[in-house]
């Protein structure tokens, strides 16, 4: 091991240092990291879920300015709009776009599909970003328990509508904004949605978190074949408007210490840019280095083949669709 490594892994081992911009200041010096200015996007489309505000915000102004043609998802047209119109006067980008869909919501999935294989005739990224802590519980029009819905089954519907472009364009990649927070919790498919009773707004996002990192790895066994990356990462602990209103007491007691919401977002855009992320498949990573899915035995002991096989199964039923059909794209009604 080298020193960059042992420095690395010192880092890697407590949390505190891991997470916030500690870890983000020490390692970007440690590997000289190369400045996200200096890549060049321009020609490829992007696709960035939960791009209004935050962690995805920051990507999305970041991509731009590296030349990116941006399809920006939010729940709100009028707030996709403004957000389209300070990314396009700060980068000088015109290639940014919205489509207004709540990727919990299952027809609206399908229509931002079709939308995006109507306009762009190639898909280079695929960003899920999009994702909300809530304190209390809350159901998709489905009735399938909200941050399941947005977080784990509307991406899943996405990647599959969208599988046979990202496979048609060279070099093209699936990214997963996952968290750190999914360390806690172990793989479950029988308690993936909490009930009224049990829920903690935390524990359900962790659980949510830990099925959309081994649903990546899945993806990248089942589709890497076609050409596609599959790639997940967690950004830290950010200073962002969703911690803030979601984890007031954490924000409050930990903000000098959390990372700004550029510095979250850094290895999201790194990976969309650089070519290293081409020699692998189904990783999972923080500021710019892969990292193991497992921090304690238990979370690793319970993530069985058969277990991970049922979470692939319920996902795929629940929104009714089988990653296997070759006809499995959105049509024009």
């Amino acid at each position: 091991m080298n020193v960059r490594n042992i420095v690395d892994a010192l880092i890697e081992a407590p949390v505190i240092t891991s997470f916030t911009r500690i870890g983000y200041a020490v390692r970007a010096r440690l590997d000289a990291w190369q400045p996200l200015g200096e890549y060049d996007l321009s020609g490829r489309v992007i696709v960035l879920t939960g791009a209004t505000s935050g962690l995805g915000k920051a990507a999305a102004m970041q991509l731009a300015e590296c030349g990116a043609t941006l399809v920006l998802v939010g729940r709100d047209a009028d707030r996709n709009e403004k957000a389209v119109a300070a990314i396009i006067e700060s980068s000088g980008n015109p290639n940014v776009t919205q489509v207004a869909a709540d990727m919990g919501d299952y027809e609206q999935v399908k229509a931002l599909a079709y939308r995006v294989l109507a306009e762009h005739d190639r898909l280079d990224v695929l960003i899920h970003n999009a994702g909300a802590l809530t304190p209390d519980r809350r159901t998709a029009p489905d009735g399938t328990e909200a941050t399941v819905a947005s977080q784990v089954i509307g991406p899943f519907l996405l990647t599959r509508l969208l599988l046979e472009r990202l496979a048609t364009t060279p070099q093209s990649r699936v990214l997963t904004m996952s968290s750190g927070g999914m360390y806690s919790s172990a793989l479950t498919v029988s308690g993936l949605q909490m009930s009224e009773a049990e829920y903690r707004g935390t524990e359900q996002y962790a659980r949510a978190k830990r099925a959309q990192v081994v649903l990546n790895e899945m993806w990248a066994e089942r589709f890497g074949s076609l050409g596609i990356h599959f790639q997940a990462m967690h950004p830290g602990w950010a200073s962002t408007p969703g911690v803030d209103a979601s984890l007031p007491t954490f924000s409050k007691i930990m903000g000098p210490l959390l990372r700004s919401p550029e510095q979250g977002a850094d290895t999201l855009v790194w990976l969309a840019a650089d070519e290293l992320p081409l020699r692998s498949n189904g990783g999972f990573w923080l500021d710019r280095r892969p990292r193991s899915t497992h921090k304690i035995p238990r979370t690793k002991s319970a993530e069985t083949l058969d277990r991970r096989q049922r979470l692939w199964d319920w996902v795929s039923k629940t929104c009714g669709i089988d990653p296997a059909l070759p006809d499995a794209n959105p049509r024009a009604e």
